[in-house]
């Protein structure tokens, strides 16, 4: 039986592309605001565009927060994706405007360093060997569209760090951080590299 997955309806922009993304990978794939839904499904994707203060409004309308953090204390895989990887932080910090983020993840998002931004369009990343997300793309381009990320943080111990670089500065690509992975480019996006990665999630979840 193939592996059930929410998409977390919460107002984002590409809420319906990721659906499709993941549906291509053979998931069961349900969009939904329910919170039982979201607790219930083998993984819970939490996708995000626009700007950090507005994607957390929308989380909290829908008790996001709340559905995340339960999850993880439970070991249930999450998959946070653009805004939604950054959300996933302590905070972001927008035009000096500090909101606070779900904070499953240590480290602030901030404005990236890079004279010309956005940062948009196909990029390398470089991934750890042991990477599950990455098994099978090593090298390839994934597809970013941000101002903002994150520099550095206490991570996790056993936390997988994946980096990319734009304009000389260096952040977070992604991060595998037992059942928290998040990626701060849209897999969704990112032609066959992006579909075989949200196929070794889906797999994960088996």
């Amino acid at each position: 039986m193939s592996a059930s997955v929410a998409v977390l309806d919460y107002g984002s922009g590409n809420l319906h592309s990721a659906t499709r993304a993941l549906a291509a990978t053979g998931a069961q794939v349900t969009l939904t605001a329910d919170a039982e839904q979201a607790w219930e499904a083998d993984g819970l994707v939490v996708p995000g565009v626009g700007a950090f203060a507005a994607c957390m409004a929308g989380l909290e309308a829908v008790g996001g927060p709340a559905i995340i953090r339960r999850r993880l204390d439970a070991g249930r895989p999450v998959l946070g994706i653009c805004v939604g990887e950054q959300v996933m932080f302590e905070a972001g910090d927008e035009h000096g405007v500090v909101t606070a983020g779900v904070g499953v993840l240590p480290g602030r998002v901030e404005r990236l360093r890079a004279e010309r931004l956005p940062h948009m369009g196909w990029n390398t990343v470089a991934a750890p060997q042991e990477s599950l997300l990455f098994a099978g793309v090593a090298g390839e381009r994934f597809y970013f569209v941000h101002s903002y990320g994150v520099h550095e943080a206490h991570w996790p111990t056993g936390a997988l760090l994946t980096w990319a670089e734009h304009g000389g500065d260096r952040f977070v690509a992604a991060v595998e951080a037992g059942p928290l992975s998040v990626t701060q480019f849209h897999p969704e996006k990112s032609g066959r590299a992006g579909a075989r990665l949200l196929r070794n999630w889906v797999a994960s979840l088996a």
